[in-house]
Order: C-alpha cells, then structure tokens, then sequence
C-alpha cells in the first residue's frame, strides 16, 4: 500500500498520549501471551499494529491495536462472528467490531481475554 510505513511498536506507542501508552503495553503483552508466535505488523502510515497467523492484515490477521485520543481500539478482524456474552464489542461492519481500552484496568475485564482467544483460534483454523 503506498504510503504505509512498516515500523515498530515503540513508534506506535510514541504516537500515542502518555496515560494510553500502558493500555498499548498491556493488551500487546495480553495477544502475544495467547499468540506467542503471532505476527506483529506495525503500520505507521495506518498508527495501528496488526496481529495475526501471517503478515496479511485482512485475511492472516486476528486483532489489532489502534490509539486514539482518548483509548486504544483492540479490534478483531473477523469481530462480528465472535462470541461476546459481556456485550463489549462496538462497531457495525460486515466483520470488523472493536472495543475501547481507556485504562489498564479495562485489559483485564471480563471477556477480553476471552475474545482475543476466539479471535486467534479462529483464523490460526482458518489458515490450516
């Protein structure tokens, strides 16, 4: 894609404000406990990092981080086919839904563990 810029998350932390730079540290640690092999792809030109069985965001990827103003969006590529009993995920797309992460606290609610795990599980099936 031109104009991506592949980097590392560091630089994506950087480009957050400082109170969301520990949500950021706490949901990475939180995905690559689940997925310690998942693939981390960081896009600068996009300021999101993709997680996934493989480098393709849309057809390897599972989940990503994306800082806003105010929380980090921990987004699930095939989000609308997961089950959410804590009703956490947001979003009206075809197949991506998110949630918003303001504080440290919010990474260990009920069912994002949860979530993130479906997530992995489903596309490390899908690429069998």
């Amino acid at each position: 894609m031109p104009g991506t810029k592949i980097g590392h998350f560091r630089d994506l932390v950087q480009l957050a404000s400082g109170p969301l730079r520990p949500v950021m540290e706490c949901v990475r640690a939180l995905i690559l406990e689940i997925d310690p092999d998942a693939c981390e792809v960081v896009r600068l030109g996009e300021e999101a990092a993709s997680y996934g069985c493989g480098p393709r965001k849309m057809i390897d990827g599972y989940a990503y981080i994306m800082p806003f103003r105010s929380w980090v969006n921990l987004g699930f590529f095939q989000g609308a086919s997961l089950a959410d009993p804590q009703g956490l995920l947001e979003g009206t797309g075809a197949k991506l839904r998110h949630l918003k992460l303001r504080t440290v606290a919010d990474t260990e609610k009920a069912g994002v563990r949860a979530l993130v795990k479906e997530a992995y599980a489903e596309r490390k099936a899908a690429s069998r």
